[in-house]
């Protein structure tokens, strides 16, 4: 729904050598959802995403519709479909063995204090934190989502189609 309803453009390809003009969306165009209804917290709910959902699946659960995860992704203001959304524990142990190693992936990252805080690794009672940890932390605050009633969605569909 959300391409769809984007417009459309010509534009040139080099094509085995020659120039083809073809039809296609424009995706620059930059759609925001309103800033006051963003800024109006009391109109939301919060969901936690199970893993393995993905914003389709988030969206056919909430609103009977696969259609509007654009909307969800907008009213979060998440830009990044695999960046912004959690990773499944599989695909985040893959990820931290990417980014840190199989050796270096549970290795301390930093050492914290019984009230959370980071402290020196001489502070009395302190906790190691390893890189995983650190990635699991993060991971697991992109899971918490606020959802819109189904009324302020509709109202989201009709501004973007007058904005688009």
């Amino acid at each position: 729904m959300y391409f769809k309803k984007l417009p459309e453009m010509l534009y040139n390809f080099p094509i085995g050598g020659k120039d083809r003009v073809i039809v296609v969306r424009d995706i620059t165009v930059n759609v925001r959802v309103l800033k006051k209804v963003l800024e109006n917290i009391s109109l939301y709910d919060t969901y936690d995403i199970v893993s393995g959902e993905t914003p389709e699946i988030v969206s056919a659960k909430l609103y009977g519709s696969s259609q509007y995860h654009w909307a969800l992704m907008l009213a979060n203001q998440r830009f990044d479909y695999i960046a912004d959304w959690p990773l499944t524990f599989d695909a985040l142990e893959r990820y931290c063995q990417d980014k840190y190693g199989v050796e270096e992936m549970y290795h301390t990252h930093h050492y914290e204090n019984v009230q959370g805080y980071v402290v020196n690794s001489d502070e009395p009672s302190c906790t190691p934190i390893s890189n995983f940890t650190v990635e699991d932390r993060i991971n697991e605050s992109k899971r918490t989502i606020k959802i819109i009633s189904k009324q302020l969605l509709e109202q989201i569909v009709n501004e973007f189609d007058k904005l688009v």
